[in-house]
């Protein structure tokens, strides 16, 4: 898999560091389009013109732009290799955006169309808020007025659908994380951050509540904006309400579990309240003799106290091994996918990267290999094979094994077998860790054996690396960022 870079940015501003994974990450996905678009590729030779310097959109309805939204997320995929010209669906959105008054435009009709049940709705807006330039304050201020949030505004009690509030959510954490500072401070306005806190309540859709936890993370890396917050939330009230979604945690329902994991990660590591225990003091580790390693593992990715369950909601590709090295055999362990987007899991050896910010991670080079449910496609050394068989949905479970007898790798979704690949013996043949990478948005739990598996291969026989592994007492401690930055 090659990088994609974006000649049209890198033109326009070659000396700031971008991040590719979202474009690196989206092939094979189509999104179907609603039918009142239908009449605009009647006149699509009349709208959809070359040439990057003329204000054409503007005799144009608005329409046009959302439109070349959903073309964006239909055609994201086609982003392979590096050196290719971005295709002209995003010369003409980068061409928009580089005004304050189109920038707006794009911005609100990737808020008003990319849907809720496209797993890269998320990536489309990350990608075009990166790709195109950046705004000044002025156009961000304007944009949040015209949002026009309140805690009225919140699901339940405002005209705005879920998926408006979900996408106006990730807009504004994107630019909050984008724009730290005084920018982020004048973005976080009494009514806006009364907007998130209220759609923390119990009446609103899980979604919206998820995505406004998040925003409210973004928003938090300006040391005013956190300030802010946490007296917004600790004078709820019906009390701090992160305290009560962080029991969603194992909820059998999986939006509520992200929301529940959400929370706990905010209470563990941002909105540290007094008197609270953090979860780290608090989890059992008694059974668990593998898990993810936090000192093996991207500067962004999440990790939950017992060290079983990882997520991403940083705009880079973030990877994680675990702490557990096969040298022989045949293992086999498995992860309950929570989110439908993509996620590339499966083996790699210590000499395999993490160049998060690159878009490499697990299957990106000779030392590792990897599935992506989403996709359905196998990665290795950066180049895919397709395995149409159906996309992984939330409550799949991935079995992966790995066969160092036979040199061979098997995948399996919810016990079927759905790949296989011999490639990753190409180079390596043995010293390999359970490993996996992560998109934004993007969470999955695993099992390494420490309670029974949901799908075991019954024509193998294979360990389990909880069966096998040990760790010292200070190697099962999963210590907050706030500790570790200390």
């Amino acid at each position: 898999m090659g990088l994609c870079h974006c000649k049209c940015k890198e033109d326009s501003n070659s000396s700031r560091n971008t991040r590719n994974d979202h474009r690196n990450r989206t092939n094979n996905i189509t999104v179907d389009v609603p039918d009142w678009y239908g009449h605009l590729e009647q006149d699509r030779n009349e709208w959809y013109m070359p040439g990057s310097e003329s204000l054409w959109w503007k005799s144009k309805p608005s329409r046009v732009v959302e439109k070349l939204v959903l073309d964006t997320l239909n055609v994201i995929g086609t982003l392979v290799e590096n050196e290719e010209d971005p295709p002209e669906v995003l010369l003409k959105l980068h061409n928009i955006a580089d005004q304050e008054e189109g920038w707006i435009t794009v911005v609100q009709s990737m808020v008003q169309v990319l849907p809720i049940e496209d797993p890269l709705g998320p990536a489309v807006i990350t990608l075009l808020l990166d790709d195109c330039p950046l705004p000044n304050k002025e156009a961000v201020l304007r944009l949040v007025k015209l949002f026009n949030l309140s805690q009225h505004a919140a699901i339940g009690r405002g005209h705005k659908t879920v998926r408006h509030q979900r996408n106006i959510c990730i807009v504004l954490g994107v630019l909050a994380e984008k724009l730290s500072g005084p920018s982020s401070v004048a973005m976080l306005t009494p009514a806006t951050l009364s907007y998130f806190v209220s759609n923390l309540e119990d009446n609103v859709d899980p979604i919206v509540t998820l995505f406004s936890i998040i925003a409210l993370e973004k928003f938090a890396h300006t040391s005013e904006n956190k300030a802010s917050i946490m007296r917004a939330l600790s004078t709820c009230p019906g009390g701090n309400p992160l305290l009560k979604l962080e029991k969603y945690l194992n909820s059998a329902e999986l939006i509520y579990a992200q929301v529940g994991f959400c929370a706990q990660w905010c209470l563990d590591n941002l909105f540290v309240i007094e008197g609270r225990k953090l979860s780290y003091e608090s989890v059992d580790m008694s059974n668990i003799n593998s898990m993810l390693n936090t000192n093996d593992v991207s500067e962004y990715l999440k990790i939950s106290p017992d060290g079983l369950e990882a997520r991403c909601d940083a705009y880079s590709f973030e990877s994680v091994r675990c702490t557990f090295q096969i040298q022989s055999g045949v293992w086999y362990y498995e992860t309950t996918i929570l989110s439908s987007g993509v996620m590339q899991i499966g083996w790699a050896t210590r000499s395999s990267k993490f160049l998060n910010h690159d878009g490499y991670g697990i299957g990106d080079d000779e030392y590792s290999i990897a599935y992506d449910g989403c996709r359905q496609l196998i990665w290795y050394n950066a180049r895919s094979h397709s395995q149409r068989k159906g996309q992984w949905k939330p409550g799949d479970v991935l079995g992966c094994l790995l066969d160092l007898s036979e040199n061979i790798v098997k995948f399996y979704i919810n016990g079927e077998l759905f790949a296989s690949s011999k490639e990753l013996f190409n180079q390596a043949s043995s010293g390999f860790f359970a490993a996996a990478s992560f998109m934004s948005f993007q969470q999955c739990r695993f099992n390494f054996g420490n309670k029974p598996f949901q799908f075991p291969p019954s024509d193998v026989y294979f360990k389990s690396f909880n069966k096998y592994a040990s760790l010292e007492p200070h190697q099962k401690i999963v210590l907050p960022r706030y500790y570790i930055n200390v």
